[in-house]
């Protein structure tokens, strides 16, 4: 599909949706709206991609409430927005697109969030993604180093990037939009990917030569990773066969970081066969890990211990690896860094704890 025929294909399936919403007046009903039920509650396994989708449960959106029928009237807002910027090949930020909403009248969002879950319902109702919409987000933070040549849309045109040769050592900074159409996998003779939370750990492996040794891309998640990085992390893994790892602190919310790479988030669930690699393997921080190395550590917080005990109850966490080792957390009360492995000098981590790990999974 060309770019043309993606902007046509979109901007159909979002007039449809404001043309249901006047024909559902024009026949003297109240007009409404069905969506998908978005917490965990409704998160189902979808065992034809191997990820985690939306159920059956859903949520009825309806003019017979004040703030329904104001949601509806930022849709048709927003729906007319996004069709003029894809019509003036203009992009904007979701935080752009917040502040625009200012001249909207009562029809204006009263937080970002608000205007971010519309965005996702539009992506839902539409079966488009937000990324065709021409809505990136403030900032990505993320990139890549190592043995792999992108092709990627320049202001001059498209453009080979090698992201060992032609980059610094902060590595290939990653587009918001990593699509086939502006954006090709060249060529990678990579065995591995390890996806890293902190940019810290990203610079150390850099620095200690752990890619070119070991022949693997390295990607930095800049924390939570943005769509874009679960989405390339996904096609070099699938078009180019590279099993991926992803390496994380050792505390809740990193916990949370690998299961929206690897099973898909919660908020994004309607995509998951999109974003998510299923066969991605965690070598992060565990509690195994802070005893079989004697980590240095931080006490859990209340708000880490809530979030532990609601990832025992969160559907992606229900296998005994991810039981086991959440409940002796949850034990020791403690938590563990990456950086905590400095402690046995800044080579530890490329030396001995990194082969050990990937060393079990056969892939070094």
């Amino acid at each position: 599909m060309t770019t043309n025929e993606r902007d046509a294909k979109t901007i159909g399936s979002l007039t449809s949706i404001v043309d249901s919403l006047y024909n559902q007046m024009d026949a003297g009903e109240i007009p409404e709206m069905t969506l998908p039920l978005r917490s965990k509650k409704n998160i189902e396994f979808d065992p034809a991609h191997n990820v985690w989708k939306y159920g059956s449960l859903e949520t009825l959106r309806s003019l017979k409430n004040m703030n329904a029928a104001m949601m509806m009237l930022r849709t048709v807002y927003t729906v007319d927005f996004i069709k003029s910027q894809i019509d003036d090949h203009k992009s904007s930020t979701l935080r752009e697109m917040y502040y625009i909403s200012e001249g909207w009248g009562k029809a204006k969002f009263h937080s970002q969030d608000e205007s971010n879950l519309l965005a996702e319902d539009l992506e839902v109702i539409s079966k488009c993604m937000r990324e065709d919409f021409k809505l990136r987000p403030e900032e990505s933070g993320a990139h890549v180093y190592g043995n792999v040549t992108f092709r990627t849309a320049t202001k001059k045109g498209p453009k080979d990037i090698h992201c060992m040769d032609d980059v610094s050592e902060a590595g290939f900074a990653v587009p918001y939009n990593v699509e086939k159409e502006t954006f090709e996998i060249k060529d990678t003779d990579a065995k591995f990917i390890i996806a890293i939370e902190t940019g810290g750990m990203f610079a150390r492996l850099i620095e200690n030569g752990f890619a070119d040794q070991n022949d693997c891309i390295l990607v930095h998640l800049s924390g939570q990773p943005a769509r874009s990085t679960r989405r390339l992390i996904k096609r070099l893994n699938e078009e180019n066969g590279i099993p991926v790892c992803v390496f994380t602190d050792g505390d809740p919310w990193s916990f949370r970081i690998f299961a929206s790479v690897a099973y898909g988030a919660i908020k994004t669930a309607h995509i998951s066969d999109y974003l998510a690699t299923p066969t991605a393997q965690f070598i992060g921080i565990t509690a195994s890990d802070i005893l079989n190395y004697d980590l240095p550590t931080d006490k859990l917080s209340d708000k880490d211990i809530g979030a532990l005990n609601a990832e025992l109850s969160d559907p992606r966490f229900k296998d005994e690896f991810w039981v086991s080792e959440i409940q002796a957390m949850l034990d020791m009360k403690k938590k563990s860094e990456q950086q905590a492995l400095a402690r046995y000098g800044l080579d530890y981590v490329t030396d001995k704890y990194l082969p050990d790990k990937l060393g079990d999974m056969g892939l070094l």
